[in-house]
Formats: C-alpha cells, structure tokens, sequence
C-alpha cells in the first residue's frame, strides 16, 4: 500500500511539473525581418501556453537598460521548435540583440546576430539583379538607350558608370556620416553629393580624355550628363537613407554597378542583332529598343520578392 501510494505521489509531482514547465531552453536566435525575432529551442514547441509577452526582455546589447516594445509571440511558420517575436517598431538589425525568457515553462538567454557575409551578399544581389536599377527601377534610362547600340561602348560606359557609382557611394558615405549626420545638415544631401559626383566626373573626364580618347568622344554628352544622373545619385541617397554601414554601402554601390553595366551589356547585344533584322519600319529605332527593354524588365520581375538568407 505505501508503495502504491510512493509512485502515485511521484506520478503526481511528475505532472505537476509538466503543468508547470517543460523544461524548454533557448537554443539560437535569427532577424526573420525588420520587425520580428525568430528563436529556437532545444526541444518542439507544443504550443505557447506560457510563453507570454510579458515572459520576454528583448534589449539592444548598446542599451541593455532599455526594453523593446514587444507586440505578440507567436509560432514560427516554418520550424516546429521556433517562436517569432514580433515588435511594434523597426529593429535595428546592425546591432546585436540579447534575448532574454523567464518564464514557467523555460529559460534563457541568447544573443540575436546578423550574418555580415549573407547580408553583403544580399545587398550585392539585390542590387545588380532583384531590383536592377535599369529594368525594375527604371533608372537611368536616358543613358540606357543613348550608349546601348553597340557591345564596345555599352561596356566602356558600364566600366564607366561602376567606378562612379562605388567612388561616389563611399565619399558620400564618409561625408554623411561624419559631417552632415553629426551636424543635423541632411537637408543638404542632395546638394552636398551632386557636387561629390561632379568632382568624380571632371577627374573622370580628364582621365578618359588622356587614357581612352575613343571611348570619350562615343561618350560624348553622355559623360557630363552622368553628373546629375538619377542613377548616379539614387546610389548615395539610398545609402543614406537606409544607414549602410561601409562594407554594406561597399557591395550595394558596386552590386548597383554591375547591374547597369549588365543591362547595358545585355541590351547592346540585341540592338547589334536588330541593326541588321528585318524591323517594320515604324519600330525602327527607338521604339523597337523600348519593346526589348520592356521584355527584358519583365524577365527580371521573375527576381522581385526573392529572399536568399
């Protein structure tokens, strides 16, 4: 009898603790987007019960006094023994994040990092493919079509255009943050970096004039237009406007690059075939190259929305 009685008690406690707490334990923890944290535990999550908002402390690791405002905590969708985090403002993905759960049912503590090589190389991408400048943000496009005739000039300009675009996207870098940033001048970006393009291009000028005199005079108007390009400046604004740090403005400026000189490239080659194709002679021209530019900004849309980390 009193051992029945023995493992009837040990059953009970046996519950009581599962009531209370299965024993979870934070295992790792990811940025699934600008507002929410995905975290892992060790073990599968049978549901939330437990798990409430309140059980969670989510800090910067610069302000560790400092919670984030958290607004839900739900299942992650795609990994049984996950939990996401969803927050009411933006996170700061550039800065460590240390999460912290007390609760029935589990502990821990964790410290939430992005990893810098698959976000410099989702920015490179992003720029030169998912969203090219020329066929999903329809930038630059007077060039485009200007210097897109032949393979020898597409690629001199597209060489051209890269070393402006990385050049300016770094200068302009260094001045907003350690000038205009610091003295509440941001107003002032755009003026500040036409005239850091401007610079690059009268060096540019002089530098093609004495290295390569043929591809400068196929250039032509093209070249002191490059120095209000919206092109050009899109490269330095959206860096300052999303907070890149160097290595990340580094690979967007050069992904942005590439990516204009590949659609130049890309959009010579048909041109140098549809010089000698039998075109209506309304296409002639111009709008035969609108028509090709439009098909080719439709196989690129097959890129828009893809997600790579």
């Amino acid at each position: 009898m009193k051992k029945i009685m023995l493992i009837a008690a040990m059953l009970a406690a046996l519950a009581t603790s599962a009531l209370a707490g299965d024993g979870l334990t934070l295992k790792a923890g990811s940025f699934a987007d600008a507002h929410s944290i995905e975290v892992e535990f060790l073990s599968p999550l049978s549901g939330l019960e437990g798990l409430e908002p309140s059980h969670w402390r989510v800090v910067e690791a610069s302000s560790p006094d400092i919670a984030l405002p958290l607004e839900k905590v739900e299942l992650a969708p795609a990994n049984p023994n996950a939990a996401r985090l969803t927050f009411r403002q933006n996170l700061d993905m550039g800065q460590p994040h240390q999460v912290t759960l007390a609760s029935p049912r589990g502990s821990g503590k964790i410290e939430v990092t992005r990893n810098m090589l698959a976000v410099l190389l989702t920015l490179f991408l992003s720029a030169a493919v998912i969203n090219n400048y020329v066929f999903s943000r329809y930038l630059g496009l007077c060039v485009f079509f200007g210097v897109s005739q032949h393979r020898d000039t597409a690629v001199g300009t597209g060489i051209t255009f890269t070393l402006v675009m990385t050049c300016s996207g770094i200068l302009s870098w260094a001045v907003f943050q350690f000038i205009l940033k610091p003295l509440s001048l941001g107003f002032l970006q755009i003026l500040v970096f036409i005239g850091l393009v401007a610079c690059l291009v009268q060096a540019l000028d002089t530098i093609l004039r004495k290295i390569n005199p043929v591809l400068f005079k196929k250039l032509g108007v093209y070249l002191v237009l490059i120095t209000v390009n919206c092109i050009i400046l899109a490269v330095p604004l959206l860096i300052a406007d999303r907070n890149f740090n160097l290595a990340e403005s580094f690979f967007f400026a050069v992904g942005a690059g590439l990516g204009f000189a590949m659609a130049l490239y890309l959009m010579a080659n048909v041109r140098e075939r549809l010089a000698v194709a039998r075109v209506p002679a309304s296409f002639q021209g111009l709008p035969i190259a609108f028509i090709v530019c439009g098909l080719f900004a439709l196989a690129f849309m097959g890129f828009s929305g893809l997600s790579l980390f």
